[in-house]
């Protein structure tokens, strides 16, 4: 009798495809645009030749719509961001915004962010890595698809650079908890906090409108910053 195949942990999925109609601006940033922000995840990538300089690198798992990653990127033009994205829609909603804009130092992946951090980012070559509003997996038997977990941690140490850091933010308490607690017990992260929990926002992290929204209805947002040694 086969036995059955045995699910490595690591690569459970943290995400999932979400179906969704690109508007008529994004379909036109797509088609018109997408060979100067996004970057082919079967060729090799190289910092200094994608972004055409030297500079920080800053990545952000999961950009959304891309509202934050633009904003960001606007605000802080030395430095080079990274922002990788499964939903298509989101990739061309941020196409559009840095087109408006004229931001140029945002490059894009429309892949797996674990493939791409495992595959394409050098070692130690990360200042910083953005984790905001990951999908929760509240029920419980979903627990195990949330991403920040050991093995992401044992990536996580690997990438970021001396002295660099991982921020993450949620709206879920139980999220947060979790995170707080795995995030802990790693020998080779230090939580900036502090009072040994949580951040205040920093100025650097944009309030989105859904985040504002549901402050104002006295919903909790929790950020998390933790610096490698």
């Amino acid at each position: 009798m086969t036995e059955p195949k045995k699910i490595d942990p690591a690569r459970i999925k943290s995400f999932i495809r979400r179906q969704g109609r690109a508007t008529a601006g994004q379909k036109q940033a797509l088609e018109n645009h997408w060979d100067k922000y996004c970057l082919p995840p079967e060729q090799g990538f190289d910092i200094n030749q994608a972004f055409g300089r030297q500079a920080p690198l800053i990545v952000e798992i999961g950009f959304g719509n891309g509202d934050s990653l633009a904003a960001m990127a606007a605000a802080n033009p030395d430095i080079n961001y990274l922002g990788i994205e499964v939903h298509r829609p989101g990739v061309g909603h941020l196409i559009m915004l840095l087109e408006q804009r004229g931001i140029g130092n945002v490059r894009i992946f429309h892949h797996d962010a674990i493939e791409i951090l495992e595959q394409k980012i050098p070692d130690h070559s990360i200042a910083g890595l953005h984790l905001f509003f990951p999908d929760p997996w509240h029920k419980r038997r979903h627990h195990k698809r949330r991403i920040v977990r050991p093995s992401f941690l044992e990536l996580l140490n690997k990438k970021l650079a001396v002295g660099g850091y991982f921020h993450a933010a949620t709206d879920w308490r139980d999220y947060a908890k979790d995170m707080l607690n795995t995030l802990s017990a790693d020998n080779g992260l230090k939580n900036t906090s502090p009072t040994g929990d949580y951040c205040p926002r920093p100025a650097y992290r944009p309030l989105t409108k859904f985040e504002n929204r549901g402050l104002n209805l006295g919903h909790g947002v929790w950020d998390l910053i933790f610096a490698k040694l």
